[in-house]
């Protein structure tokens, strides 16, 4: 499995407006510059977490973007599987995927079935908060 940027830059992003959530919305700039991400990349990102009420956004002055959760309440886990679609290793194990034909004789499905459990029950166990209080 490997995560994606997109994956990798939206847990950056939520780190960021959890870490100064205090100050309300913040302008996608400051995110950027922060971060170190561009700004074109950072409109693509948001208006997923937007839609998945993962931020709030509020145009205009002193508009920007800010969590609408603790940062406690955000599951990595969940957050990965928003931004990449699936954590699974190998395509058989992804949700909705059809039953593969030699799934019955299939001398290696135990082991990837396992790591896909590893990898879920590890992300699922870690919170925005986790991640911003070191």
């Amino acid at each position: 499995m490997i995560v994606s940027t997109r994956g990798r830059y939206a847990i950056r992003v939520l780190c960021d407006l959890a870490e100064n959530r205090d100050k309300g919305f913040i302008p996608m700039k400051e995110i950027a510059k922060r971060q170190g991400i561009s700004l074109k990349y950072i409109e693509r990102i948001l208006p997923v977490l937007t839609k998945n009420g993962y931020i709030e956004g509020l145009q205009g002055r002193g508009g920007g973007y800010k969590l609408t959760k603790a940062p406690e309440e955000y599951i990595i886990g969940d957050l990965l599987r928003l931004t990449e679609g699936s954590l699974a290793p190998v395509a058989c194990l992804e949700e909705g995927a059809p039953k593969c034909k030699n799934a019955e004789k299939c001398p290696t499905l135990k082991m990837w079935s396992g790591l896909n459990d590893v990898l879920n029950d590890y992300f699922d166990k870690i919170t925005l908060g986790d991640l911003i209080t070191g």
